[in-house]
């Protein structure tokens, strides 16, 4: 685990496994955090059409609560937890009457479970917790569990003794986390102290505190980094900050101390991310196209609600069986898929079209490798079985913007899509418009302003046809190079002999 945190504007942890980068976290000073805050909030407007409620916390966009993130008590109300006694364990219904669970102006406790993207507000939840090393405390809730992606039932079994030797505070739910696998009681004790401390002090800001208002704020990205993704297969932890080194070796002392020494901090003067060569995996995860040893390649489109993964075969030579190299392309791109999902954190629907193979054999070995490369994601995802035609259906939950919305802006040029006008089509667009611009009454000489190629196109090759446009209507038109525009943007300005200009047509017009 590598920690650059040198820069105090951004900080940046990689998790290589053999040298190549596994998981990528980055989170910026200029950024507000909001996910895994809890809010005191107030209930803004319930919608039942939508199954949901807006609820001011206090930040910029109210926070989305669907009926499918409340939790009720057996009264079938919401209590505030730590401030009102609950009838039962808290727990969700398969239904519920949203005008009756809430109303305007209500105080609702919330937790935040996706960052806000865009436009929208953060999503948020009434299905508290707080996530410790080792276990996961649930206020109001009586559930004890062991998390589901710890598969060997000996040890599952084991962690279910240990969990039920332990007591409990009563309307307190645990769940032993992945992180737990061969630890003791005293560890697990130890962890459930921790939270239980934590949510105890949490409560005198629930009771004095009006909403809206900030209740819990989660930890920084490398502690909670440390905490949730630490575990003894990581041989060492790297720290180019002594700061940040010494407030880790804290953390570590805290929660588990005998592997505090694998805590190092790096003096070396080459920047600690270049020294492992990750900066240039970096890069290769913004690429559409990412190739695979054999030839083969990965491509990797993303729109707002869903990412398409599309694999494609190498060369194919004649004394190569298409079905076999299907398969081996095939199975070769799985952990690839399952890494590049995790480094660029996709999220929503996630479609993978894989090489189309005739062998049910084929389809079954390539789906279960698929699966099983999916249970490393600590991020909640489902997949269904694969499709005659060789697709994959993933969901994966959605928490914030992805490495691409944390890296990148929408394009001024293209908004997003990845394509602008060609030259000829924005210089046959601007003759159009000026043809119908020179039509127009009182208009008496008329100005085009367009980026430099597409301004030199229509002085050089267009040149006869703006002359016998000028001709025609006997009025002048000037072409302009504006280097501050769009390559595909015209701008129309009526130009009257005092020099005023009045925008007519433009990127920004409501009439454009």
């Amino acid at each position: 685990m590598l920690i650059e945190a040198q820069e105090r504007e951004e900080s940046r942890i990689a998790v290589l496994s053999e040298g190549v980068l596994e998981e990528l976290y980055i989170e910026r000073s200029s950024q507000t955090q909001t996910l895994g805050n809890i809010y005191k909030g107030r209930v803004v407007n319930v919608e039942p059409a939508l199954q949901a409620a807006f609820v001011n916390i206090g930040l910029e966009k109210n926070a989305f609560l669907h009926a499918s993130d409340i939790l009720l008590d057996r009264a079938g109300q919401i209590p505030l937890l730590g401030v009102e006694p609950t009838t039962g364990e808290v727990r969700r219904q398969d239904s519920i009457d949203i005008e009756r669970a809430l109303r305007p102006n209500q105080e609702i406790l919330v937790q935040v479970t996706r960052e806000p993207v865009g436009n929208k507000g953060p999503s948020v939840t009434t299905d508290i917790s707080l996530p410790g090393r080792f276990l996961v405390l649930m206020p109001g809730s009586s559930h004890i569990g062991v998390s589901r992606k710890i598969v060997d039932e000996t040890e599952r079994e084991r962690l279910k003794k240990l969990i039920h030797q332990i007591e409990i505070p009563a309307n307190v739910g645990c769940i032993v986390r992945t992180a737990a696998e061969g630890i003791t009681k005293r560890d697990l004790i130890h962890d459930l102290r921790y939270l239980t401390k934590l949510w105890e002090a949490t409560v005198p800001t629930i009771k004095s505190q009006p909403a809206p208002c900030l209740v819990y704020q989660e930890s920084d990205l490398v502690t909670r980094t440390i905490r949730d993704l630490f575990s003894p297969e990581i041989e060492e932890v790297l720290v180019d900050s002594e700061e940040v080194h010494d407030k880790a070796r804290d953390f570590f002392m805290a929660i588990q101390p005998g592997y505090a020494r694998r805590l190092k901090l790096y003096k070396g003067n080459v920047p600690l991310f270049h020294k492992y060569r990750v900066e240039e995996q970096i890069e290769l995860a913004y690429k559409r196209r990412i190739y695979l040893p054999s030839g083969g390649s990965i491509v990797i489109d993303q729109t707002e609600a869903m990412a398409t993964i599309d694999v494609n075969s190498g060369r194919l030579t004649e004394e190569q069986d298409p079905e076999e190299l299907a398969f081996r392309t095939n199975i070769e791109a799985v952990p690839e898929i399952a890494r590049q999902i995790r480094l660029r954190d996709l999220g929503g629907l996630i479609v993978i079209d894989f090489i189309d193979m005739r062998t049910a054999e084929h389809r079954r070995k390539v789906e279960g490798a698929m699966l099983s490369a999916l249970r490393r994601d600590r991020t909640r995802t489902r997949a269904l079985r694969m499709s005659a035609f060789c697709l994959v259906q993933i969901t994966r939950q959605k928490i914030g913007p992805g490495l691409r919305g944390a890296i990148f802006q929408r394009c001024p040029s293209c908004d997003g899509t990845g394509y602008v006008k060609r030259l000829e089509s924005t210089a046959h667009f601007a003759l159009r418009r000026i043809a119908f611009a020179l039509n127009r009454k009182g208009l008496e000489a008329l100005e085009v302003r367009a980026f430099p190629t597409v301004a030199l196109y229509l002085l050089n090759e267009r040149r006869t046809r703006l002359a016998e446009l000028e001709n025609q209507y006997g009025k002048r038109v000037t072409i302009i190079a504006d280097s501050s525009l769009r390559p595909d943007a015209v701008e129309f300005y009526s130009a009257a002999p005092d020099g005023q200009k009045t925008l007519l047509w433009g990127p920004s017009s409501s009439e454009h």
